[in-house]
Order: structure tokens, then C-alpha cells, then sequence
């Protein structure tokens, strides 16, 4: 059997619309109600996102001060990932054909988030996308898990769902970050970098995916080869 764990946010989820959204409310929000500021545009500050530029240096960018960029990003990580934001993720263009694909063709398909579980409802329902994935093939965190970093936190999501899923002839992960690419490596699991997320190809490549894609159709393509698909 072959399977395919997929990322959440960036293989199928567009989230750069609502971290737009929250950078232009905590702008607003942390600027006094006379002060000039320079708001970028979405293009410009998904780049900075995509190049992991520090929140901080983003609002310096945009004409707060030292002291009103410590605010700007406290108020951020305490906004982004609140439920009036999640209407503003949209999907990423191809991915529900790709997935259709993956589930006609027979693969063990799985999903992995640093979702919450709660957030990843919302979405499920928001796009139909529970018939893709029963309950035993997703991974996210509890409404009450205490985060520490992605990076760290989701290797150990990677360790258990390898711990319960049946074996697999081979497996691969698709991801956009850092935090994915390290749980597939730390667990021996092939893993497809994709672009269509928030990270640029260069922050990708440091991390040494086996395989870098434009999006999880493209990924999709690849698993689809014949001499992969005959692990299914």
C-alpha cells in the first residue's frame, strides 16, 4: 500500500488572504489615531511571510516603532488563528481534483495539521472535505494542546500517526514548511516540499526535502507514476 500524508494550511489551504486580513487589523490597531503608516500590499507582505522575515521587522516595514512592533506581533499570534479569520482561507487552486485523484487511485491518504481540531472542522465543513478524510486518517492538535514551535510539535504528531496507521510499502509527506519537512525526515518518510504555501523555494531548500513542487497537484502527478502507484 502506498500512502500520501498531506499538510493542511499550504498544500490545499490558501491562508495568505486571512494573514492579510489580521496584518492589516493590527496595524490599524497598534498605530496611535494620528500617526502615518505604510501599509504593504498583500503581494508584498506574503513575500516577507514566504521569506520568514520576523513579524516585528514586517510592522518596522510598514512605519510602526520599536515599541508598537513588539505589539504588532503579540497582537497578531493572538489574532491569526482566531475562528472570525478562517472564513478568509480560500482552497489552493487544483487541490480538490488532486486530491480526487489520490483517493480514486487507491492511496492511503492522510492529513496532518498544526491545526487545532476545532479549526480543521471548520474548513472540513466550509469545503467538504471529510470525504476525504475519515476521522482515523486525521491528524491535528486537541483544542486544548499548549503549542511550543511547529518544528518541534509536529514531529511528535508524525510519531504517533505512524505508531496507528497500518503499514504502508511506502509513504511520503507533502508539506510547505520547515515543521514538515523535519517530521518526515526525523521519521524516515519520504517527503514533496510544495511552493504554493508559506515558505519561498530558498527557505524550502534549506531544509533538503527530497523533492521540491509547485503545489500538491504537481506532487500528485509524481505519485501518480506507474511505478509508484503499483505500491497502492
Amino acid at each position: 500500500m502506498l500512502r500520501l500524508i498531506t499538510d493542511f494550511d499550504g498544500p490545499i489551504i490558501d491562508v495568505s488572504e486571512r494573514y492579510y486580513r489580521v496584518y492589516q487589523v493590527c496595524l490599524e490597531k497598534t498605530r496611535h489615531p494620528t500617526q502615518s503608516v505604510q501599509q504593504l500590499t498583500k503581494a508584498e507582505f506574503w513575500q516577507l511571510k514566504r521569506s520568514r522575515v520576523p513579524e516585528t521587522q514586517i510592522a518596522l516595514k510598514s512605519g510602526l516603532n520599536e515599541t508598537q512592533a513588539q505589539e504588532f506581533s503579540q497582537l497578531r499570534r493572538q489574532t491569526v488563528h482566531t475562528q472570525p479569520y478562517f472564513q478568509y482561507d480560500n482552497l489552493i487552486p487544483g487541490a480538490i481534483d488532486a486530491l480526487l485523484k489520490v483517493q480514486q487511485a487507491g492511496i492511503d491518504l492522510v492529513v496532518m495539521t498544526m491545526r487545532r481540531q476545532r479549526e480543521l472542522d471548520y474548513a472540513f465543513k466550509q469545503y467538504n472535505l471529510d470525504r476525504f478524510f475519515p476521522a482515523n486518517r486525521c491528524y491535528c492538535l486537541s483544542n486544548d494542546y499548549v503549542k511550543t514551535r511547529d518544528i518541534e510539535d509536529k514531529p511528535l504528531l508524525m510519531k504517533r500517526a505512524l505508531a496507528e496507521l497500518p503499514p504502508s510499502a511506502e509513504t511520503w509527506m507533502v508539506g510547505d514548511t520547515e515543521a514538515d519537512i523535519t517530521a518526515a525526515k526525523k521519521h524516515s518518510v519520504k517527503v514533496m516540499a510544495v511552493e504554493s504555501g508559506i515558505r519561498d523555494r530558498p527557505q524550502l531548500e534549506m531544509y533538503h526535502p527530497d523533492l521540491i513542487f509547485a503545489n500538491l497537484s504537481s506532487s500528485v502527478e509524481y505519485i501518480l507514476k506507474p511505478q509508484l502507484v503499483n505500491l497502492a
